[in-house]
């Protein structure tokens, strides 16, 4: 390996020991900003989906932590590591990443300012960090019952979201196309938290009531429809769906009517009481209203 390759992985590690000092879990990355281990199952005749659990190296962001330790294993099996990346979703800082891109001929900051006009949100001061291709990458933080899933181009052109199972390339690291780097001014600042309206925009939308769950007529036929979402969830996804029905119950006014609904409807999910419970204050807090 040349010596600037073994600089840019010392250099690499150097800004990785440096992000975990602030709480974020990372993982090395090569210079096509893939991750720079390979997967221990890649000639398994049959692979079966493995997110680490048999203990080997070589899961993408499943391997992620903020252990300084764990850290230089992860580097150490990495030598052409030149880069690494940053796992959104996981505590402390629950990171959202907002992807601005500059390569699909659409203007994207303009695109997100005018989410900001109509749906009434400001991002606040925040890391923002600059790509070789001079797009931006805006780093929020969500909070900790919300799962922000990945998308690409959904909120508009150009504008792409790493959430959970995804990572961003951390400031500092080299690829093929340059280097990322923190805008000034930025570096020191935390992840700001995610305005609620485009909170609100992240988290996916309901789909249609299924016909044969019990219903709430308390709340009438929307009622039914935030109810039907939540008993639709599947296992990582109870929280967010029930966060979304309660955000939407509480934003048309049939918040109270619909508390018990939703508290029975996410037992149903699996979900106890007292996390529903929490859910769902977090939601009328996040919408303005008094749980």
């Amino acid at each position: 390996m040349a010596t600037t390759d073994r600089q840019a992985t010392t250099l690499a590690l150097a800004h990785a020991l440096s992000a975990a000092e602030r709480g974020l879990a990372v993982i090395p990355l090569s210079r096509s900003k893939l991750p720079a281990l390979r997967s221990p199952h890649r000639d398994d005749p049959t692979p079966s989906p493995c997110h680490g659990a048999c203990g080997r190296l070589g899961h993408g962001v499943y391997d992620a932590s903020s252990d300084p330790d764990r850290i230089r294993e992860l580097f150490a099996a990495a030598p052409r590591a030149t880069g690494y990346g940053i796992a959104c979703g996981l505590p402390p800082h629950h990171l959202i990443g907002v992807d601005l891109d500059v390569k699909t001929g659409t203007d994207s900051s303009a695109a997100l300012r005018e989410l900001a006009l109509r749906h009434l949100f400001t991002i606040p001061p925040t890391v923002v960090v600059v790509t070789p291709s001079g797009g931006r990458h805006l780093w929020l933080s969500g909070p900790p019952e919300v799962v922000v899933p990945n998308s690409a181009g959904r909120l508009a052109p150009g504008i792409d979201i790493r959430g959970a199972g995804g990572y961003l390339v951390g400031p500092g690291s080299r690829t093929d196309r340059g280097a990322y780097a923190a805008a000034p001014g930025t570096a020191h600042l935390a992840p700001a938290p995610c305005p609620r309206s485009l909170l609100r925009l992240l988290i996916p939308p309901p789909r249609a009531p299924h016909p044969h769950h019990p219903e709430a007529p308390a709340a009438g036929g929307h009622g039914r429809g935030l109810v039907q979402f939540v008993l639709a969830a599947h296992e990582g996804q109870r929280n967010t769906r029930l966060f979304w029905a309660a955000c939407r119950a509480y934003e048309d006014g049939i918040g109270p009517a619909l508390l018990d609904p939703l508290v029975d409807a996410a037992r149903d999910t699996g979900l106890s009481e007292r996390e529903a419970r929490a859910t769902i204050a977090s939601a009328a807090r996040m919408t303005g209203h008094r749980p």
